[in-house]
């Protein structure tokens, strides 16, 4: 990656994607490109060398399966060319451990993308790998404190860091004036002094360098060596210690860092498709759009609104009610979610009439929003910020406990602006309720601490079975063999030395928390049919009644059981079967809203969690799903068809219950109603 650090940085990078499927093709490159990448595309391993040929390439993504050549050929003949390029893998088969480890290790794969993926989690493979790529280089330099060619931050993230940097700059003559102080008191022979000294020091050394003042930090960290020894009683050399302070205090005078420049913005606020048979209303909402920096495509009819997406990236369409005929913008919305790249695109709908039939309608397809016709730029904007919101990837939450206010700062500016929640913490005495009330995926841990140490607040956590699993990355101005033995064995993952350079913190934290991330995954959904299982279902349950109660808003809770499944299993086969389940996991994914709730139960039972609907409109909505899958025609396994129904029982909260566990109760009574009253039916 030899100009990642260019004026435009990561952001300018070049990608090669290589790809044979022109779906992928045209929907992943305009994803990227729309947020500063470059991206040149090639179908085959020709095209692929052309490129290469033609220019310098950053990053390459490449198909494990190639027409004329197997992918895996190709990487080795492109990791000979170019040993330190990233490479992205993409590939359906590769899911043991063993194969990964190999193209992991052998072919020094940066990744591999497991197939199907999403734009987004390209992007986030893309830019980590780059920064990855960009940390190791600047290790490899060894320079220390701002390296130039440093990839850019986020404007509002590079001012908050510049704000920093200047405050702690502006800090550092009074931190001097006590060390002064008190390297006076401790030549009296005051330990309590001799403490502050080294403390005061201590914490220079691990903070200056993540604020840009290297040389301060490195001054600190040489006078912090010569003081330690008298923590112990034994004897030191006043005269050296003070030699080390004035050289600290010369350090002062160097210029302060350079401000971090904000770059320039690169991409949009969104990009929306909007659908109307209303061609003067279009060319309106064209004109709200460039006016606020949307980008809104636009477009007519169904076809030709599939037409205008194809090859671009959406974060979420708003469709008329009436499109083509009475409700045809809710046949548009399930044709389109039925593209497997738009599957879960946030809807929004909008109408001159907003009653309520076409409201539950719009539930059923999957609107998020319901807007008047015609509608004002601030209603667009609003809706583009929600669809926007509802594309975006989930914050992690990082938990940061550091006694020293400067360290706080340091690592939670490294780390603000990369999809991350920071949660700051003071007192060491505090952490265990910090876990129960914040529920952090990564703890960031310094090891000098008043009271419990680092380790033994490591040992504390992994003592406790529901933390046992918690990633956690100690903090240091240690380096020694020792250290690293003694953090591992008190449970920390991994460690960083201070000063901390922000980048590989990043890159670091991101490893963690993607191993968190596909952990979860892998725990929470149901591997047939995609949705909740038991126990995320009932914990993101609990949170939607919380919020709810706060917000006075009713929830639909809804049991639905497919009908005579055992029959199915038993005269169809179990194949047919899982096709069954599998169907209606998918009619579930599609339709409703995405803040909307789905769940696998357990065998053939299913449940949905309505936020915001009544138990009369959440029949409705349902009565929409009972009808649409009992059109489906299933294949058995000697070809014969067949189609199914299912029984629902619905609740109210706060009408029946407020709790879970009495919703659920009362919804699987209702259920058993339903099955009692003949099935295919739905009980409130």
């Amino acid at each position: 990656m030899e100009d990642v650090g260019g004026e435009g940085g990561l952001m300018s990078s070049i990608v090669l994607f290589l790809e044979k499927d022109r779906e992928l093709q045209t929907v992943m490159p305009a994803f990227l490109r729309e947020r500063g990448f470059r991206v040149e595309c090639a179908r085959s391993v020709q095209e692929a060398r052309a490129v290469l040929a033609s220019m310098p390439v950053d990053a390459a993504v490449v198909d494990s399966l190639l027409p004329g050549m197997v992918g895996l050929d190709f990487l080795q003949e492109l990791r000979r060319a170019k040993p330190t390029l990233p490479i992205l893998l993409a590939s359906r088969m590769w899911k043991d451990v063993k194969g990964r480890e190999q193209f992991l290790k052998e072919l020094r794969v940066t990744r591999i993308l497991q197939k199907p993926y999403t734009p987004q989690e390209l992007f986030i493979w893309v830019e980590q790998a780059l920064a990855r790529q960009w940390v190791e280089q600047t290790l490899a330099r060894q320079r220390p404190g701002p390296v130039a060619g440093k990839p850019p931050l986020p404007a509002d993230v590079s001012e908050e860091l510049a704000a920093a940097n200047a405050e702690y700059g502006r800090h550092l003559k009074r931190r001097l004036a006590s060390l002064t102080e008190a390297l006076a008191q401790a030549r009296t022979g005051s330990a309590e002094s001799v403490e502050a000294l080294y403390y005061d020091a201590h914490k220079l050394h691990g903070s200056a360098g993540s604020f840009g003042f290297a040389p301060v930090g490195e001054a600190a960290g040489r006078l912090e060596a010569l003081v330690k020894p008298a923590r112990a009683g034994q004897a030191v050399d006043w005269a050296a210690i003070e030699a080390s302070l004035k050289e600290l205090a010369e350090t002062l005078h160097s210029p302060a860092p350079k401000a971090v420049e904000a770059p320039k913005p690169t991409s949009l606020m969104g990009s929306v498709l909007v659908v109307d048979d209303d061609a003067e209303w279009l060319a309106e909402v064209e004109r709200m759009g460039k006016a606020q920096e949307v980008k809104v495509l636009t477009a007519q009819d169904m076809d030709e609104a599939v037409e205008r997406a194809r090859g671009q990236w959406l974060d979420g369409a708003l469709l008329h009610v009436h499109l083509g005929g009475p409700e045809g913008g809710f046949e548009a919305a399930a044709r389109l979610r039925s593209q497997k790249l738009w599957d879960s695109l946030p809807l929004a709908f909008f109408s001159a009439d907003g009653d309520l039939a076409h409201r539950v309608a719009a539930a059923h397809a999957g609107g998020s929003l319901y807007l008047p016709k015609p509608f004002a730029t601030a209603d667009l904007i609003g809706a583009v910020e929600r669809l926007v919101a509802a594309r975006r990837p989930e914050r992690s939450r990082v938990l940061v406990l550091a006694d020293d206010e400067e360290a706080r700062s340091a690592i939670s500016h490294a780390v603000a602006g990369h999809r991350v929640e920071v949660t700051a913490l003071t007192d060491p005495f505090r952490l265990l309720d910090a876990l129960a009330e914040h529920r952090p995926e990564l703890l960031v841990l310094d090891v000098e601490l008043p009271g419990p140490s680092g380790f033994d607040l490591c040992r504390i956590i992994r003592s406790m079975p529901e933390w046992e699993e918690l990633p956690i990355l100690l903090i240091t101005t240690q380096q020694g063999a020792e250290f690293r033995v003694a953090a591992f064995e008190a449970g920390a993952d991994d460690y960083l030395t201070r000063p901390v350079l922000h980048e590989e913190l990043v890159a670091r934290m991101h490893s963690r928390l993607e191993r968190v991330r596909l952990a979860r995954e892998r725990s929470e959904r149901d591997a047939l049919t995609g949705l909740l299982l038991r126990r995320p279902f009932l914990e993101a349950l609990r949170a939607r009644l919380s919020e709810g109660r706060r917000q006075q808003r009713p929830l639909a809770l809804c049991f639905l059981d497919v009908d005579h499944f055992k029959q199915v299993n038993d005269t169809h086969g179990h194949v047919a079967g899982d096709h069954v389940l599998a169907r209606l996991g998918r009619l579930l994914t599609t339709r409703f809203r995405r803040e909307d709730l789905r769940g696998r139960w357990g065998g053939e039972e299913f449940v949905v969690a309505l936020a915001g609907e009544t138990a009369a409109s959440a029949k409705e909505i349902l009565t929409r799903t009972a009808a649409e899958l009992a059109a489906v025609k299933f294949s058995g396994d000697h070809g014969e068809s067949f189609q199914i129904t299912f029984s629902a029982g619905i609740v109210e909260a706060p009408r029946d219950g407020e709790d879970a566990e009495t919703l659920l109760r009362e919804a699987d009574a209702r259920l058993y109603r339903a099955k009692a009253n003949g099935r295919n039916r739905i009980e409130l």
